[in-house]
């Protein structure tokens, strides 16, 4: 989107005639308003011309709501009004009508320096115009050097439209980017002035007129930028530049507003009167605790702004006169008024112009329904929306994994065979999607909806199921298969390890479990001294052997004697403990030693000491 500046700008500088009458021609051509620098131009020709009243923007119709300004041209002062030829107050050179209504209908008159213009006409329609215009988000007041997208709504073509701005007394044409038939957008600026007004035409045809202001403080109160109706909400919310009030208080006519009917930073009158006019401010706490948590907390107040309640255009109403019939009433419609125009909504999609133009239609697709009439340079108010679920049978959309969903339509008849499905994320209008089979699977997130296919038209559409997109997913059979093997792994590990214990230890845990099944834990202990004398008297006849053999020989057999001793007090000591053994078994512990030494000598097979000992001394003898 830009702004033609040339188009209308470079018609304030005019020198000659013929360049005047061109571009005068050029900007009627156009619908383009005139400014207030070709119109001094004009009156600079001719000196003496009397003084002379014309309104901006140069509207072809002024409609209720609009924001217009009558100016004086001429030279002289002082300035002095009249309106239906009473004097007026105001004596500047221009007057700003906010928010008019048939009750500014009337002759105005300006004077400057004792002459007098002539009577200009003024006439409000009581109607809505063809086009309607309004901010996507926001109101009507905006931060300075802030911006603003404006959507222009049409029955037929948005294509043959343009949008103009008067910012001050300098107007531009704005090129709208249209976004389907019956929608396009503008980007509303008001760069250095404080107040602009920004409509769009397409041959006689126009929009309503859209008025933004400027604030340079932080806080600031914001109005909706439609008129305040009768006996309709209004809401009014006290933001703050870069971050969001904790807290708000409301002034009307320097007022308090109770907080009772505030929440925290917005006060909605629930159903307007004349009463609620007035001028409202607002006072807010905040602080930026999106840039830090220890923001300081600080204060400030607002800009005062105006709110004006006006009765507005006369309302349609949309009523059901059967299952399937609905019908448009305008009780407090003029009588030129006369036919209809019927729109049709669906979820997701613009609203669009029906053909129907009489007052009752039948309706067999579900959707929200709404009418207005048609009254001659302009229409009523739109209607309430009517939700009219009656008709053929509806689709429904339904999840059936993560990451697919089903269509199901259980009422629709046996000729329904296919499947429309259709996708829309924010800000687009809905597209169908090429599948048309009953499961499909996604994987955008989105809104999602579906309708079937049933010979000569449709089932309803679906209700609109939100999916959010799923992570890809991921394969785990790798890794259940490491898993797996690593405790494959272990296990082995593990048994391979015991069995290699088992087998080191097996045969002395026999011989253990045999010695205490006969002798107990007794003859362990002797065991183990016999091991240590053993050891002793080994070490004892290698240091013999290496001295003599004479003298080994007496050694050694003195240590043998002295084993024996040794073994006969411990086999006596045996002998007592054993005494008590069962009758058949031996009662001398002595005599049962060649058992013992049986059972000894199946222990100590790979070593023993005695026994070399033993076998060398016989050698000796």
């Amino acid at each position: 989107m830009h702004e033609e500046d040339a188009a209308i700008s470079s018609s304030t500088h005019y020198t000659n005639g013929a360049t005047k009458t061109d571009s005068v021609a050029r900007l009627i051509d156009m619908r383009s308003l005139l400014t207030l620098s070709v119109l001094l131009a004009l009156i600079r020709e001719d000196k003496g011309q009397k003084p002379a009243v014309f309104l901006l923007p140069m509207f072809p119709d002024v409609f209720a709501g609009d924001d217009v300004t009558l100016i004086c041209k001429g030279r002289g002062e002082p300035i002095k009004w009249f309106i239906n030829g009473d004097p007026q107050s105001h004596q500047g050179s221009s007057m700003l009508l906010t928010v008019v209504t048939s009750k500014n209908n009337g002759i105005y008159e300006c004077e400057r320096g004792g002459s007098k213009s002539d009577p200009y006409t003024l006439t409000v329609e009581e109607l809505e115009p063809h086009a309607q215009l309004s901010p996507f988000i926001g109101g009507a007041v905006m931060s300075k050097g802030g911006g603003r997208n404006l959507v222009l709504y049409v029955d037929d073509d948005a294509y043959g439209w343009k949008c103009f701005v008067l910012r001050g007394e300098s107007g531009f044409v704005i090129k709208p980017d249209v976004l389907n038939k019956t929608t396009a957008v503008i980007y509303a600026e008001l760069k250095e002035a404080k107040r602009a007004t920004f409509w769009c035409e397409n041959g006689t045809r126009r929009s309503n007129a859209v008025t933004l202001k400027m604030t340079e403080l932080k806080v600031m109160l914001d109005p909706p930028a439609a008129p305040a109706l009768l006996r309709e909400s209004v809401t009014l919310r006290c933001e703050v530049w870069g971050g969001k009030a904790e807290k708000a208080t409301f002034y009307k006519d320097n007022k308090t507003i109770p907080d009772t009917d505030i929440t925290k930073d917005t006060y909605i009158i629930t159903s307007a009167t004349q009463a609620d006019t007035g001028q409202y401010r607002c006072h807010a706490t905040y602080r930026y605790s999106h840039i830090s948590a220890d923001a300081a907390r600080q204060e400030g107040d607002s800009d005062p702004q105006e709110l004006k309640v006006i009765g507005g255009p006369p309302a349609a109403t949309v009523e059901s006169t059967s299952q399937n019939n609905l019908k448009c009433f305008c009780r407090n419609c003029p009588d030129n008024c006369t036919f209809y125009y019927w729109y049709h909504t669906l979820p997701n999609d613009p609203r669009r112009r029906l053909p129907e133009n009489t007052q009752i239609i039948t309706v067999e697709e579900g959707g929200l329904y709404s009418c207005r009439r048609v009254c001659g340079k302009g229409f009523s108010r739109f209607s309430n929306v009517y939700s009219y679920t009656g008709g053929p049978p509806a689709a429904t959309v339904e999840s059936t994994s993560p990451y697919s969903l089903g269509c199901f339509c259980r009422n629709c008849p046996d000729k329904c065979t296919s499947y429309y499905w259709y996708y829309t994320i924010p800000n687009d209008p809905r597209r169908r999607l090429p599948e048309n089979t009953q499961i499909i699977t996604v994987k955008e997130g989105g809104l999602y909806s579906c309708r079937m296919v049933c010979g000569k038209g449709f089932s309803r559409f679906s209700n609109v199921y939100s999916y959010t997109a799923q992570p890809e997913p991921v394969n785990v059979l790798p890794i259940v298969v490491a898993a797996i093997l690593m405790v494959l792994g272990v296990s082995i590990v593990v048994l391979i390890a015991l069995k290699r214990r088992r087998r080191g230890g097996g045969s002395v845990q026999a011989t253990a479990q045999a010695k205490d099944k006969t002798t107990g834990g007794d003859y362990e202990q002797i065991q183990l001294t016999d091991q240590a004398v053993y050891h002793t008297l080994g070490a004892a006849e290698g240091q013999g052997q290496g001295e003599g053999q004479g003298e080994g020989q007496g050694q050694g057999e003195g240590g043998y004697e002295a084993l024996k001793s040794v073994k006969v007090e411990m086999y006596q000591t045996l002998s007592s403990a054993d005494s008590k053994t069962p009758a058949g078994e031996s009662k001398g512990g002595y005599e049962q030693l060649p058992q013992k030494d049986k059972d000894y000598e199946a222990v100590a097979v790979e070593d023993n000491p005695y026994e070399e000992l033993k076998a060398g001394q016989q050698a000796n003898q």
